[in-house]
């Protein structure tokens, strides 16, 4: 059966590890006539806590979603569970942030449109007018916000707006060129994924393909986080290596890593679009 079948829910669940709460979930959801198609599960014994996700088909289920709702929340409240159900029919709709590097976006239109991530991309949004061509060739709308200190606040706030106007529910970073303010971020908590061009917790900041040529790595690496307010420290969700010499430039390391930023940044978009991504503390887990 499909992945993105319209009969298909996915039910994301964290709480602190006890006994019984696989079969507590299955025979909520066997006896209400669901059919579970894999289910994947985490202990993480040094935190003691419990991480689950379950994906299901609906179509010979007895509930409707809002009883659904009920049954998930009364097991919930039992074990202290966290949890998220979501439907395959309502696709997650993303705005790409840029600013003047095109591979991220062009990268990621290219796998929306050869059905590789199953999603909505309604919007590009930059703070330059220099990659509007691209979003044109895909006939997505861009809108320009420029910032500078004196305004980051007010188009912030213009920004904002115009996400909860477009339904948006997650924002990539797709080598945005901008430091997000602490406000607008605790708006998305979660639900904004960074692409930093280097393997983290090394090289934070700017430019570190030339802080890593300085220090003569021989390993490259790009990391795709969640942002927080603490710059590039947010919980990491995939990262990409590879070899560096003493022969290359900070051009040639360039040049490798944006070949990094483009894989590893697509595949944690794929991985938050197909919720398989749980976040604790500052660390995930992630459900291949």
């Amino acid at each position: 059966m499909d992945a993105q079948d319209p009969q298909i829910a996915t039910l994301l669940v964290s709480c602190p590890d006890r006994r019984g709460i696989v079969a507590a979930l299955a025979q909520l959801l066997y006896g209400h006539g669901a059919n579970i198609l894999d289910a994947d599960q985490h202990t993480d014994a040094l935190a003691g806590q419990f991480f689950q996700r379950i994906r299901f088909d609906l179509s010979e289920m007895h509930l409707d979603r809002r009883g659904l709702d009920r049954a998930i929340g009364e097991v919930a409240d039992r074990f202290s569970m966290r949890w998220r159900l979501s439907f395959a029919t309502e696709r997650k709709r993303l705005a790409i942030f840029v600013s003047k590097y095109d591979h991220c976006l062009y990268d990621l239109l290219l796998r929306h449109r050869a059905g590789e991530l199953a999603c909505e991309i309604p919007l590009v949004v930059s703070n330059h007018l220099d990659l509007e061509p691209v979003a044109a060739q895909f006939g997505i709308e861009y809108r320009v916000f420029p910032v500078t200190k004196a305004t980051k606040h007010e188009q912030e706030a213009r920004e904002l707006e115009l996400l909860a106007e477009r339904r948006i529910d997650l924002v990539v970073l797709a080598r945005y060129m901008q430091v997000l303010s602490g406000g607008f971020i605790e708006h998305w908590p979660a639900r904004i994924i960074n692409i930093h061009h280097s393997f983290l917790p090394a090289f934070v900041g700017s430019k570190p393909y030339h802080q890593a040529y300085d220090r003569g790595v021989k390993l490259i690496g790009a990391t795709a986080h969640y942002a927080t307010t603490d710059l590039d420290e947010g919980p990491i969700i995939d990262q990409g290596v590879t070899r560096a010499s003493h022969r290359d430039a900070p051009s040639d390391l360039v040049r490798k890593g944006r070949d990094l930023e483009r894989t590893v940044l697509a595949q944690a978009v794929r991985w938050h679009v197909e919720d398989r991504i749980l976040v604790y503390g500052n660390k995930t887990v992630v459900f291949e």
